[in-house]
């Protein structure tokens, strides 16, 4: 067998008001904690945690914003506070690049990482594993780290009061683990690791078929119910554990999308799921899957609030823009993992049948 190393958290709190534990479960860590997130994340999360800190006498050495990019000049520049301050651990609250940042930062120092998703945007929060991106927003590269976090704090009443379209981004990015582990071309003799990968992923693809649209209507109230609970276990846990135990690629043509998405300034910024929830689409066009299967897709997208046309995710791009966006998006690593070649005519193609499917359901 060959040598593999499986990183999970070691530890998860998840469920309304998960954050008060935040002191203690950092007291078993150290007694002094950097802590590091976007501005918003900062915002709703800085006050309570420096209250919980206190109470369990962990000084709070240090907090910064992580610089809007994932990028080694941030990585580097808050691994030399981290460093200067004499920090045992780092606090990472924020959404995924925030959190992506931190653990970076937490490998680079030898630091264990407690994150803190502020936004159900990603599985960021439980994965060994930093998406960089160029000082420009680019994509550069995905990191794998020798750790997972040490700790997760998945607070329900917290992501219930973030803004809801990024409980969407979460459940497009999580209902990739189904469709792409689905596409990517695996041997036929899977092992143990692999098929509890493709387990979890269908998981991650029922919770969210059962309870995304109820999901999502308690987070434009705000309210941390049953529904959006299991959402969130979908996002973070299911979608974390089909990630860490996919042996191999586990991802595909959606990512790719995406990562053809950020060479465009209208489009960079709309929001990793949800870019990857469109990318879904479009890979089930690529499959060349039945009308039926696809509209399925496509409701389910509806109901998660997930854009359907690419005039929902920018309505002035240019054919110039889109041809930059594909071409990069076929070139771009994830897509290799299709079982066969795609061309920038095949994506094309794609596209433009989701967009009719989608036009007739909507007008249907």
């Amino acid at each position: 067998m060959s040598l593999a190393q499986i990183a999970f958290p070691a530890r998860v709190i998840r469920g309304a008001g998960a954050l008060e534990e935040i002191g203690t479960l950092c007291a078993g860590y150290g007694s002094r904690a950097m802590l590091i997130g976007g501005a918003r994340g900062l915002a709703v999360t800085e006050a309570r945690i420096g209250n919980c800190l206190r109470a369990a006498a962990v000084e709070r050495v240090g907090c910064e914003q992580y610089g809007g990019e994932c990028s080694e000049t941030q990585i580097a520049r808050l691994g030399a506070v981290a460093h200067s301050a004499a920090a045992q651990m780092l606090i990472v609250a924020g959404g995924g690049k925030a959190i992506d940042t931190g653990k970076a930062v937490g490998a680079a120092c030898g630091l264990p990482v407690i994150t803190v998703p502020t936004i159900a945007a990603t599985c960021a929060a439980v994965t060994p594993l930093t998406i960089r991106y160029h000082d420009d927003g680019h994509f550069r590269d995905m990191l794998h780290l020798p750790h997972a976090p040490a700790a997760v704090v998945i607070d329900s009443q917290l992501l219930a009061a973030a803004p809801a379209r990024w409980l969407a981004a979460g459940l497009g990015d999580t209902l990739a683990k189904w469709y792409e582990y689905r596409a990517i071309g695996h041997p036929p003799a899977l092992n143990g690791m692999a098929l509890a990968a493709q387990a979890n992923s269908r998981i991650c693809y029922q919770l969210i078929e059962e309870y995304g649209a109820a999901a999502c209507q308690a987070a434009e109230l705000c309210q941390a119910d049953a529904a959006l609970e299991q959402a969130l276990d979908a996002i973070f846990l299911f979608a974390g554990l089909t990630s860490v135990m996919g042996s191999g690629a586990h991802a595909a043509a959606a990512h790719a999308l995406f990562e053809g998405f950020t060479v465009c300034d209208k489009t960079r910024n709309f929001g990793h799921g949800l870019l990857v929830g469109y990318g879904n689409l479009c890979l089930l066009a690529l499959e060349q899957r039945s009308d039926e299967e696809l509209l399925a897709a496509l409701r389910l997208a509806q109901a998660c609030r997930i854009p359907l046309h690419l005039a929902d995710i920018a309505d002035d791009l240019d054919n110039q823009a889109i041809n930059a966006i594909m071409a990069a998006a076929v070139e771009a690593p994830d897509m290799a993992n299709m079982p066969h070649p795609v061309t920038v005519t095949q994506l094309a193609q794609a596209m433009q049948r989701v967009h009719e499917l989608a036009d007739r359901m909507c007008k249907g």
